[in-house]
């Protein structure tokens, strides 16, 4: 039988910020292309589509009990895990990168749903082991393998971007959990040894971009062009920005990517600083409101899965944030609801349905 409190305990307010941010990204990516001349449905129009479909996934996902995933968790694990290997050997190529495998007919991106995946199996595995002084550098093999071995595969694509995301969120999950001191420091010594021999392990396009981001004018018409245009976009909008549909880096053309990962430059060149910190201030509610609902949530798995879809959210808003503005190397990673892509908003509107979901039953045992 249908609990109707679960209609009761539905977060409308949550929801019409996640719309409200999507909506005003369909409106700057309807400014940021207009001025192509093409044949094929526009981008906004398809984005909208997918927002459709982003809200029919939060309903689908909010009336599923989101503790029978901790049930499914290590087989969706499995089977995401398995998935990521088959791209490959057999997955798609495109611009250099291998990132596709087509299932009955569709284009599936095996990396995009590991972060929810990962999420899932992080989220089981600590709220099943518990310690109160907090994880050993023992303690932490078992999810640094859950965590490394799909980073890896994606790396091997290659999607630095997206393996970047997938540690930034299970490193985010074992801090919540607790992590001695002791291990913390072994983690961070490790980890800026591992950075130093891994740049031999990287591509040269990846190698280009590190370089890039230390002093893009070594290169301003190749490697550097994507970013120093997009400082400039962002400088010129000011405090007030130039207008709606009145940019020059966006309409005339000179900022690449537009619509997809420099799409928060289009913005902030049309609606200057006033119009980013209300964007920034929209986004600030939806990551504070998910760290509330893992604070309130009925269970440790509950609590997990909300603290895991929000860092998700909190650090591709700080990358693509970052990548904008020079203050990181460009990775190609999209700023959620706002950027153009159907698959990172069907990710994402995934994340939002179980923050949701997880909120909805905080008061059933």
């Amino acid at each position: 039988m249908f609990d109707r409190r679960l209609v009761t305990h539905f977060n409308w307010t949550y929801l019409l910020v996640i719309l409200l941010i999507s909506l005003i990204g369909i409106a700057n990516m309807y400014s940021s292309t207009s001025s192509w001349m093409t044949a094929v449905q526009p981008v906004y129009l398809k984005q909208f589509y997918w927002l459709g479909l982003g809200l029919l996934i939060v309903v689908m996902t909010c009336f599923f009990d989101y503790r029978h995933l901790e049930y499914l968790s290590f087989p969706l694990y499995g089977g995401n895990l398995l998935l990521l290997i088959l791209v490959l050997v057999i997955g798609r190529t495109s611009m250099g990168a291998t990132r596709w495998i087509s299932l009955g007919g569709f284009n599936v991106q095996p990396s995009e749903i590991m972060k929810i995946v990962i999420i899932v199996a992080l989220a089981r595995y600590f709220s099943d082991k518990e310690h109160l002084r907090g994880f050993s550098l023992w303690e932490l093999i078992a999810p640094g393998l859950i965590l490394g071995l799909p980073a890896l595969l994606i790396i091997k694509q290659p999607d630095l971007g997206t393996a970047m995301l997938v540690l930034c969120i299970g490193g985010t999950m074992a801090l919540f959990a607790g992590v001695r001191r002791s291990a913390f420091v072994s983690l961070g010594v490790s980890g800026l040894a591992a950075a130093g021999g891994g740049w031999f392990l990287l591509h040269d396009y990846q190698k280009q971009r590190i370089l890039t981001f230390l002093n893009p004018e070594r290169d301003p018409l190749g490697a550097g062009y994507h970013i120093i245009q997009s400082k400039i976009a962002v400088g010129s909008g000011g405090l007030n920005g130039l207008g709606f549909m009145k940019g020059t880096q966006s309409q005339l053309s000179f900022l690449p990517e537009r619509h997809t990962d420099f799409a928060f430059s289009v913005f902030a060149e049309e609606w200057g600083l006033v119009g980013c910190l209300l964007l920034l201030v929209l986004y600030c509610l939806i990551v504070i409101w998910g760290l509330h609902i893992a604070l309130r949530a009925g269970d440790r798995f509950g609590m997990y899965l909300a603290i895991g879809v929000s860092a998700m959210l909190f650090w591709h808003i700080v990358v693509n944030l970052g990548m904008v503005i020079g203050l990181l190397p460009v990775v190609g990673v999209p700023l959620p609801l706002f950027s153009y892509g159907g698959t990172s908003m069907v990710t994402t509107m995934t994340g939002v349905g179980i923050l949701m979901n997880v909120g909805m039953r905080r008061f059933m045992f």
